[in-house]
């Protein structure tokens, strides 16, 4: 996975940190906005899973801290519910004006209501998703309880959240008596995915039902049984991430990560486009995958190079040959590795090595033996590792025709 540090400034040009996480093999097809919970931040570990579990079926995902949370800047005594929206227009229009428009929102907690809310914002988001979102925002009062009364007293208070002491203000409360989530939800009008656990003990199961009948459809729900609310179990996040994939798929325009389109006679095909790079989608016998350059050769990575196809196809021609021979002969042998490397290099007897002539193409091969063998069963097994036929096609004389086709 690429992960890259991003900076934008909100409304009040205060510095906001967030990470923007990038397939590795393969352009996004959809970039997605992540709001974390209330107090959290953008490293809370559910979040980093729901964004890995994204990237991974090829979105982007833009994780940010609010402000006065995390690396952002900002006193957060300062902040409200609606500076959390404010955030979440900011961030999209920092993905719009740097790499591409956001078409999913994805909320955590009070994030999830934020999203709601920002939704109506942000044009170019096209379906978005909740998880252990309250109802209305109010609801984040019952969080604050043991200082509410020194808070309308007072005008402020110290509230311990989670083990962390947070300066909450007055205006932090009002402000939140001004949204109204069940009408705003109404009038959402785009693809909606609730999701929520029955044993959430922080923002109660009845806030799915309240948001669900708001909403209008498109709308789905998806119970996290036996999940907590911050999602603590690594494998209710991925859970999550990976629910929400397929349904945004739905959506959104979500193109295959392989170009499945191209067919032929032939074992292998190839085809490549004249604005695509060095990306070339490929037909090997009946699967489809994407072969590429290094990034420092001006390709994108997203797929083995040539060259490395040829060290594969010896590495695996290798593997075979040799566990074939073993269990013919009844050896124990237990596991092969084979580890290949191409290159250009001198022949061993050149006479002329200065020469750039004198090199010839080589393959460094090393072969791990692993099981109960002795000398002479190893020492058999490495002849056989230069007869495997990849190995001998290599080493033969061979010939390319070539036929232009219509």
């Amino acid at each position: 996975m690429n992960t890259q540090k991003v900076e934008f400034q909100n409304r009040e040009g205060q510095k906001l940190v967030g990470r923007l996480e990038l397939p590795v093999d393969q352009h996004p097809h959809n970039f997605a906005l992540f709001a974390h919970c209330f107090t959290c931040n953008k490293n809370l570990l559910a979040v980093k899973n729901i964004s890995r579990s994204l990237v991974s079926k090829g979105f982007a995902v833009l994780r940010f801290d609010f402000t006065g949370l995390g690396e952002s800047e900002g006193d957060f005594a300062d902040t409200n519910f609606s500076g959390n929206v404010e955030d979440l227009v900011v961030a999209a229009n920092y993905l719009k004006e740097n790499y591409q428009a956001p078409t999913l929102l994805i909320g955590h907690s009070l994030g999830g209501a934020a999203t709601i809310f920002a939704a109506a914002d942000i044009d170019s988001v096209q379906a978005l998703a909740t998880i252990g979102a309250p109802a209305n925002p109010v609801h984040v009062k019952h969080l604050l309880r043991s200082g509410i009364e020194e808070i309308e007293a007072s005008g402020k208070a110290v509230v311990n959240l989670a083990g962390r002491d947070f300066t909450i203000k007055k205006q932090f409360l009002d402000d939140l008596e001004t949204k109204s989530l069940s009408a705003t939800a109404k009038a959402l009008r785009k693809p909606l995915l609730i999701m929520h656990s029955p044993q959430d003990d922080t923002v109660g199961i009845k806030n799915a039902e309240e948001i669900y009948v708001a909403a209008h459809h498109p709308k789905s729900f998806v119970s996290l049984d036996g999940a907590d609310h911050l999602l603590s179990k690594k494998e209710d996040s991925l859970y999550v991430g990976e629910v929400i994939a397929g349904w945004a798929k739905r959506y959104l325009n979500v193109k295959d990560k392989v170009d499945t389109s191209l067919n032929s006679k032939h074992q292998v095909a190839a085809s490549l486009g004249q604005e695509d790079g060095f990306t070339t989608p490929m037909k090997v016998g009946d699967h489809y995958m994407v072969a590429d350059e290094p990034a420092d050769f001006g390709g994108n990575n997203f797929g083995p190079s040539p060259y490395e196809l040829v060290s594969a196809g010896l590495s695996a021609c290798t593997a075979m040959t040799v566990q074939m021979y073993a269990r013919h002969k009844g050896w124990p042998l237990e596991n092969i590795e084979v580890h290949t490397s191409y290159s250009k290099s001198h022949a061993q007897d050149c006479a002329n090595c200065e020469a750039d002539s004198a090199k010839i193409d080589t393959f460094q091969r090393e072969i791990r033996l692993t099981g109960d063998l002795d000398e002479q069963q190893k020492a058999k097994m490495m002849q056989i590792a230069d007869k495997c036929p990849v190995h001998r096609t290599l080493h033969s004389p061979t010939q390319v025709i070539n036929t232009l086709l219509d």
